[in-house]
């Protein structure tokens, strides 16, 4: 057999050693991988796999290097020509493949042609268990690293603003802190945009490796149904988990509602997140249950909020004052836990019943944004500081890039927001609709390749919310925008036409909503937010909500 020679950055390594050397942080990863060893010297004729040397861990056959392991994923779509097609490409180079495929099911007899692997291949019905602390594991194995303490954030609304506003509150406490999520990876002020809100396996691995390097002490991150539910974020070393709400979406990929709540339960159990401690969940949603029994099943610390002083939440906000600027709330609650921000994370207690009432100012736009903050406070507070310190911190938060976001100009208020779910969309609305004198506008629309039947639940959302409705392109990806607006029209009345324009061209509808209305207006940009592109036929053009809204008002004279 060659042997591999490498930089010490990039040194051989076999997955014996990884298992002799196996660490707490990875307590899965040993009866896995003792278990794959074991099925391995059953089927590659007398070459042990646990002692052939490799390099790196790749999921993409693509970038398979001399003596790396390429692990084979099952397809969500469950290609098998192209699965077969991944397997031979790798198979030239890899020092041996996992498959998570069985074989036999990639070729036409059932037979594998041993003549076309030049590695051995073995099947690991289960990888997705435990890849990622394998992945860790090879990560760690070249360059020891403590990984930063995680904050995971779970819903259909709020993860972005949420794990935004938890780094910056860490950070302004001296903390070095960084997020991963739909706005894009990083440190904060220096995000990467990233294709997925939950990458695969390696890039979130790499990822939380990469932030451990660069020292950060806090990883606020977004855990999307479809990261939790294939299993991307395994492996991940989650201390706090947070659940927002439960609204319609993503259902052209989950079965129905259930399955895609327990998708999002899974944060909450311990068996796949041991370093798991507390559960933060609102128990103003319908799904709240879901998750509540979940983490009491995992004896986790579960804190709850709400903005109903009726409910026997942990956190609760009282005395809400909404305006343009802000907000002002009375936060009410029964923790009493002390600051141990300067020392470090660590797991606080509720402590004494004291009934604690702080006011908060905080800068942020909007009524749901109050749950959010209330969600922020408790992840605050379970990573050890104490709530008079968050208090005196929270008007220093900015909200998150596109998510009710003003832009600025001499009249009138223009917000771009986010919001892609009938829920979310119906919540912004509201909570402008209180500081609207004149008319309230929604510019939206549907992206496309997504649950159809979402789109005129959309329109309806905006209609019932809004006074007057301009329905045009999303990311209408490879489907007909005009065949998606036609969707979003279903069930509209005679009555509701009147007041709705529908411009396909996204630039062109945000120009008309900026020369139509009137100074004491309010119009909301939905769907896109931080987005800074328009995705058509598999391209991404330049597209910013914010920047061609700037323009628009610029050419109105508004700016």
């Amino acid at each position: 057999m060659t042997t591999l020679t490498s930089s010490p950055s990039t040194a051989a390594v076999t997955l014996q050693q990884l298992l002799a050397r196996g660490d707490r942080q990875h307590s899965l990863l040993q009866p896995s991988l003792t278990a794959l060893l074991a099925a391995a010297d059953n089927t590659s004729e007398g070459i042990s796999v646990a002692h052939i040397p490799f390099a790196q861990i790749r999921l993409d056959s693509r970038h398979v290097a001399a003596h790396d392991v390429f692990v084979l994923l099952k397809s969500q779509a469950g290609h098998c020509q192209k699965s077969r097609d991944y397997l031979l490409q790798a198979a030239s180079q890899a020092a041996f493949i996992l498959s998570e495929i069985d074989p036999s099911d990639l070729f036409d007899d059932g037979q594998l042609p041993e003549d076309m692997l030049s590695c051995p291949l073995i099947y690991t019905p289960h990888i997705r268990d435990f890849l990622g602390s394998l992945i860790q594991a090879r990560l760690q194995y070249q360059q020891p690293s403590r990984l930063p303490t995680v904050v995971a954030v779970t819903g259909t609304n709020g993860k972005t603003t949420i794990s935004q506003l938890v780094a910056q509150l860490t950070q302004l406490t001296g903390m070095s802190s960084a997020v991963m999520g739909t706005a894009g990876n990083g440190r904060l002020g220096a995000l990467v945009q990233a294709s997925h809100t939950t990458g695969d396996a390696l890039d979130v691995q790499q990822f939380v490796y990469q932030m451990a390097l660069e020292k950060a002490e806090i990883l606020a991150l977004e855990a999307s149904s479809h990261g939790l539910d294939q299993q991307r974020l395994q492996g991940v070393p989650i201390s706090v988990a947070i659940y927002t709400n439960l609204s319609r979406d993503h259902l052209d990929y989950h079965a129905d509602m259930a399955a895609y709540a327990a998708a999002k339960a899974r944060l909450f159990d311990k068996t796949h997140f041991p370093s798991l401690t507390h559960a933060i969940i609102n128990i103003d949603d319908e799904y709240a249950q879901v998750m509540l029994d979940m983490a009491h099943a995992s004896g986790l610390t579960v804190w709850t909020y709400s903005l109903d002083a009726s409910k026997p939440a942990t956190f609760v906000a009282t005395d809400i004052t909404p305006s343009l600027e802000g907000v002002e709330i009375t936060l009410q609650t029964d923790f009493a836990g002390g600051d141990t921000a300067d020392k470090g994370t660590g797991d606080t207690d509720p402590g004494h019943k004291e009934g604690h009432r702080i006011n908060i100012v905080s800068p942020l736009l909007g009524r749901f944004n109050v749950a959010n903050l209330l969600a922020a406070i408790a992840a605050a507070a379970a990573l050890g500081m104490s709530l008079e310190r968050i208090a005196k911190l929270v008007p220093q938060l900015q909200g998150a890039v596109g998510r009710m976001q003003r832009v600025a100009s001499r009249d009138g208020c223009f917000i771009v927001d986010y919001a892609h779910t009938p829920d979310a969309l119906s919540q912004v609305l509201a909570s402008l609709r209180t500081h609207c004198e004149g008319q309230l506008w929604a510019v939206f629309g549907c992206g496309g390749d997504r649950d159809a039947g979402k789109r005129p639940l959309m329109a309806q959302a905006g209609l019932a919310g809004a006074d007057r409705v301009i329905l045009t392109a999303d990311n209408p990806r490879t489907e007909d925008p005009e065949a998606i607006l036609q969707d979003m029209q279903a069930g509209m009345s005679t009555a509701q036409y009147q007041r709705t324009h529908i411009e396909p061209a996204r630039q062109a509808a945000i120009e008309y909503a900026v020369m139509q209305a009137a100074p004491n207006d309010i119009v909301v940009i939905a769907g896109k937010g931080h987005e800074t592109y328009q995705e058509i036929n598999h391209v991404r053009y330049d597209f910013d909500d914010s920047v061609v809204l700037q323009q628009a008002l610029q050419k109105a004279g508004r700016r």
